[in-house]
């Protein structure tokens, strides 16, 4: 039976958290480089730019959903186990809507609230799946001993 370890619950929501924001930076510049986008800050913590309408909107919304799909891949490693994704996945996003919402007020975009509740929906299921066939693996039970001549 596992331990409760509140300090190690603490470093896997930083490590996630950490990961989520270099992601998204990364997606970021790799847009800027391939598209000429501008990009900043705005794009990852205002809900007002975030639109079908802008092309600033729609980098937004493709880096997010690609930093949803590539948290996804990494919780396997963080969280480890399936029935865990969904806690820290949304210990993830409730942070996320904290920290925009100290940045620039609480959005009142409804296309932003509509992408941040797809992407944890992505996250969650990607995230559980992933973490299930790591769950799945076969246990090797011993190793076949080298035979000597």
């Amino acid at each position: 039976m596992a331990q409760f370890d509140p300090k190690l619950i603490v470093c896997q929501i930083v490590a996630l958290q950490s990961f989520y924001y270099v992601a998204m930076g990364v997606f970021l510049g790799s847009f800027r480089a391939v598209f000429g986008t501008q990009v900043g800050t705005r794009l990852i913590f205002s809900g007002e730019l975030v639109s079908l309408s802008t092309t600033a909107g729609w980098t937004a919304i493709c880096c997010q959903v690609l930093t949803a799909i590539s948290g996804a891949l990494l919780l396997p490693m963080i969280v480890e186990r399936a029935k865990k994704c969904l806690d820290f996945t949304s210990t993830l996003y409730i942070i996320h809507v904290a920290i925009c919402s100290f940045y620039d007020g609480i959005p009142h975009n409804w296309e932003w609230w509509i992408l941040q509740m797809a992407s944890l929906a992505l996250m969650v299921v990607l995230g559980e799946y992933a973490c299930s066939r790591r769950e799945l693996r076969d246990i090797p039970l011993f190793s076949p001993l080298p035979t000597q001549v």
